[in-house]
């Protein structure tokens, strides 16, 4: 196993339920780098990359509210990311709003690409984040993030790291999807991207849909990058997110999930996004998305 390299990403822009930048201490409170290093994993805390507070900021363009500020924080992410894979290491990007995924899979499909390879993209979420300034009614950027790696709005995401698309509908699989609103539905039936929604898991089963999912992002690229917002669980087992949503995954399909990934031996980099601490009890969902990063990165039953 690679060494894992802990990015933390107090980012709090994207959304507008403030909390989120508290996200990365919560998974360190929860144990996160200890449960790796019982793994036999070697385990390196690279800090946070820290964002500016909306208090100190103008958000700007209404359409893509903060944008400027969370492009920058992208791009430091995608050069800190870029960097781990350069050493030989494995990033966990701790979140931080979704918004963060701009950079974070930028810097999988950059290095992977020197092997003239794409990267293959696990979005597991409640929402699609496929809005684009011009259908979002919110002008949130943690809507977007998706969009950007596909295409070319916004374009402050979509341009980093000097390339776009970052990623290709062929090899892209939405995960959990249970809340779009009528315009991003429209933008997502047209993307030609994969989507289990919440409803394919109900009748066709987790493990199922992650074999399905593994074989599409997998096909003919160089690996897989999951980007887990810890709202596709259900709010029973994850209360701490800004957008909880009701009939999402339970515990076991969640570390199915994730265990399946780390059967298929196509992860490089895993996105752990939007706990938020403010609304959580006892740390319950940062603890849950420590377990979940285990069992990703190969902890067993048995």
């Amino acid at each position: 196993m690679r060494p894992v390299h802990i990015i933390g990403v107090s980012l709090d822009l994207g959304g507008n339920r403030r909390g989120v930048d508290m996200g990365p201490s919560a998974f360190r409170i929860a144990g996160l780098g200890e449960r790796l290093a019982a793994l036999g994993m070697t385990v390196i805390d690279e800090g946070d990359l820290v964002a500016p507070i909306p208090e100190t900021k103008s958000f700007g363009d209404p359409g893509k509210k903060y944008i400027r500020e969370i492009a920058r924080v992208c791009e430091k992410l995608y050069k800190t990311s870029l960097g781990v894979f350069e050493k030989g290491g494995f990033p966990l990007v701790l979140g931080g709003d979704h918004s963060l995924a701009a950079g974070s899979v930028a810097a999988t499909a950059d290095f992977v690409r020197r092997d003239v390879k794409p990267i293959g993209l696990i979005w597991v979420d409640a929402h699609g984040d496929m809005n684009t300034p011009a259908s979002s009614a919110s002008g949130n950027v943690h809507g977007m993030p998706l969009a950007s790696l596909l295409g070319p709005e916004p374009s402050e995401l979509s341009r980093i790291g000097g390339f776009t698309p970052k990623v290709l509908p062929e090899h892209t699989v939405l995960i959990g999807i249970r809340n779009l609103d009528e315009r991003e539905k429209e933008i997502v039936r047209a993307s030609g991207v994969r989507v289990f929604t919440i409803k394919d898991i109900d009748r066709a089963g987790i493990a199922l849909v992650a074999e399905q999912a593994l074989a599409i992002a997998g096909n003919g690229t160089g690996g897989v990058h999951v980007s887990f917002d810890l709202d596709v669980c259900d709010p029973t087992i994850a209360p701490g997110v800004g957008t909880p949503v009701k009939g999402g995954l339970d515990y076991r399909e969640a570390h199915m999930l994730m265990e399946i990934v780390a059967d298929s031996g196509l992860l490089r980099a895993l996105d752990l996004v939007e706990v938020n601490p403010i609304l959580d009890d006892r740390n319950m969902t940062a603890i849950l998305g420590a377990e979940l990063a285990s069992s990703a990165l190969g902890q067993k039953i048995l």
